[in-house]
C-alpha cells in the first residue's frame, strides 16, 4: 500500500483528513519533537483504532510534513507513491 492509500484509507475509516489528524495531534501537544511516534500511535489506537501501520503514516505527516522521501516515488510495487508530496486536504478534494 503507498503512503497516500494509508492516509485515504484512515480518512475512509475515522471521516478525518490527515490534516485535521494533525490539528488535534497540535492540540495534544504531539508535534512538539521530544513526543515519541509510541505515544502518538497509542493515542491513535485507544482513540481511532487504528492499527501501527495506519498510525505511522500519520506519525510522519505529524512530525515531518507532507513530503516523503524521493525513493518512494515512481518505483516498482504496491508500496509506490505517484509524488513526494503527500496530499493532507482529503480524497475529495485531491487533484486528479
Amino acid at each position: 500500500m503507498s503512503f497516500q492509500a494509508y492516509l485515504d484509507n484512515i480518512e475512509e475509516k475515522t471521516g478525518l483528513t490527515p490534516r485535521q489528524f494533525i490539528a488535534l495531534a497540535h492540540e495534544k501537544g504531539f508535534d512538539d519533537p521530544a513526543v515519541k511516534a509510541g505515544v502518538i500511535v497509542d493515542w491513535l489506537k485507544a482513540d481511532y483504532d487504528l492499527g501501527r501501520g495506519h498510525a505511522m503514516a500519520l506519525v510522519h505527516v505529524i512530525k515531518k510534513g507532507p513530503q516523503i522521501d524521493v525513493k518512494h516515488v515512481g518505483t516498482d510495487g504496491v508500496h509506490r507513491d505517484e509524488s513526494e508530496m503527500l496530499w493532507l486536504d482529503g480524497k475529495a478534494t485531491k487533484p486528479a
